[in-house]
């Protein structure tokens, strides 16, 4: 059986210190022991007091035995109060009273015991309703008891005889005024403490269970942190690794092919691997760079752990050109006004329009030509990459697309739109070729203190037209 499968949903609530059911813990062994001691010590202490009080002959002459019972009754049911807190209350205020009505008490350890059991309901009760109640009816069934008591020996003269029971307000009715207002204090301190005592457990039982998922909770996001951050890293070197190390493969295949007899184009394809190389070293460099680099090391406000590369839509152009030097006809098209693009946004658009290329490359076959579409819109900028490709990919999602070696590309894709809270479209075109559409919102139409200066209608498109 796994850990899962024991999990109690019962048990998992009354361990909550915030859950209304919750009980708190009996403590460890040694907490029992500790019980056990106190109340033999008072146990102790109870028979000293008796047999001081009996000595010195105002409390009658109970016999032995009777005491004997009376102090084991009193005091060693405290050791089990953290077990069965409202069997010991009722017992311990039971013996209190009855045995107080035969004569039978200390007036000092007694009383002690009474409080502390009083007190262990409201500290470690587990049914709180019950708890609350078998204190009120033991402190309600005490008041009765002590005016019944007042009461009865209003009228003997042979009690305290030297209080006098003349006037409206005699010294009999002053003594037994204090005797409720101490009995008032009594109770409720034992009541009042009690409940603060469970309280105070409470809260720190809850403190330290959120000290422990806050732990667990970093814990987490630190893994969370590492993985975003690997998949990060892993997305940049795809990227860029992917895009460089595939164009120089294919212009050394056509150098190889054309060196014999085409030493210039050979030439011109060995410059290409070159540029791409240094290109590819030199993003490398730069992406190490922000590696290495701690926060407080990078240079405004742009955090070390984000990309520090200086790709963006303004460098189309220059993927166009490169492009079309490795073989693949590009033709670059912007359409709209151009206007700031925050640097994320555009580093995600250029590096989904450098996979796409890429895997242009890979799948559309020889003689395919690609198209490049950037598209400034009032809330949004669109990039849309087209080729004349006649291989059929696989549906986006599929089992095949995943497994296929574009499928990290297109997982890159997805996952660098929806940092930027833009959308994408994969799809295959119905008369050939494939379609990479994808749309990010901006902050809004740009003000008229940023509006561009109007080109004249000639330069609308703007166009960068490959070389045949």
């Amino acid at each position: 059986m796994t850990a899962e499968a024991r999990t109690d949903p019962v048990t998992d609530l009354l361990a909550d210190p915030l859950a209304d059911g919750w009980r708190r813990p009996r403590g460890p062994r040694s907490a029992y022991r500790v019980d056990a001691w106190v109340a033999l010590a008072l146990a102790g202490g109870t028979a000293l007091s008796i047999s001081l009080s009996l000595g010195t002959g105002l409390m009658g002459d109970a016999p032995w035995w009777q005491v004997a019972i009376w102090v084991a009754l009193i005091a060693l049911p405290l050791a089990v109060r953290r077990r069965w807190p409202e069997a010991v209350a009722l017992l311990v205020s039971l013996v209190f009273a009855v045995f107080a009505s035969i004569g039978v008490s200390d007036g000092l350890f007694s009383s002690i015991c009474l409080y502390v059991a009083i007190y262990s309901v409201g500290a470690w009760s587990h049914h709180r309703t019950i708890a609350r109640w078998t204190r009120l009816g033991i402190i309600a069934g005490m008041f009765i008891w002590l005016f019944w008591s007042l009461l009865e020996t209003a009228n003997q003269a042979t009690v305290i005889p030297e209080l006098s029971r003349d006037g409206f307000f005699s010294p009999y009715a002053a003594y037994g005024l204090l005797q409720v207002l101490l009995n008032l204090v009594y109770f409720w301190a034992a009541y009042y403490f009690g409940g603060a005592a469970w309280l105070a457990a409470r809260r720190s039982a809850a403190l330290e269970a959120r000290t422990r998922e806050l732990a667990t909770e970093r814990e987490r996001t630190a893994a969370q942190a590492v993985s975003l951050e690997r998949v990060r890293i892993a997305r940049e070197l795809h990227d860029v690794v992917a895009h460089h190390v595939s164009l120089m493969g294919v212009q050394a295949g056509a150098a190889r092919r054309i060196l014999d007899r085409d030493p210039a184009a050979a030439t011109r394809a060995i410059t290409v691997i070159e540029e791409s190389a240094r290109t590819a070293v030199d993003e490398l460099h730069t992406m190490l760079g922000a590696l290495r680099a701690d926060d407080a090391d990078c240079d405004g406000d742009q955090p070390a752990h984000q990309s520090t590369s200086t790709r963006g839509v303004d460098q189309l152009a220059e993927l166009a050109q490169e492009n079309t030097d490795a073989g693949l006809a590009v033709r670059l098209q912007v359409i709209g006004d151009p206007r700031p693009v925050p640097g994320t946004i555009g580093l995600s658009l250029y590096r989904i329009a450098q996979e796409a290329l890429t895997n242009t490359r890979k799948h559309a076959g020889s003689g395919a030509t690609a198209e490049l579409r950037l598209r400034y819109e009032p809330d949004a900028v669109e990039l849309e990459v087209t080729d004349t490709g006649r291989g059929i990919r696989p549906a986006v999602g599929s089992p095949a697309a995943q497994s296929a070696p574009g499928g990290l590309g297109q997982q890159g894709m997805r996952e660098r739109v929806a940092a930027v809270g833009g959308s994408l479209e994969l799809a295959n075109r119905p008369r050939g070729g494939y379609l990479v559409r994808a749309r990010v919102p901006l902050a809004g139409p740009p003000s008229a203190a940023e509006e561009p200066i109007p080109r004249p209608a000639a330069e609308e498109p703007q166009t960068v037209r490959a070389a045949e």
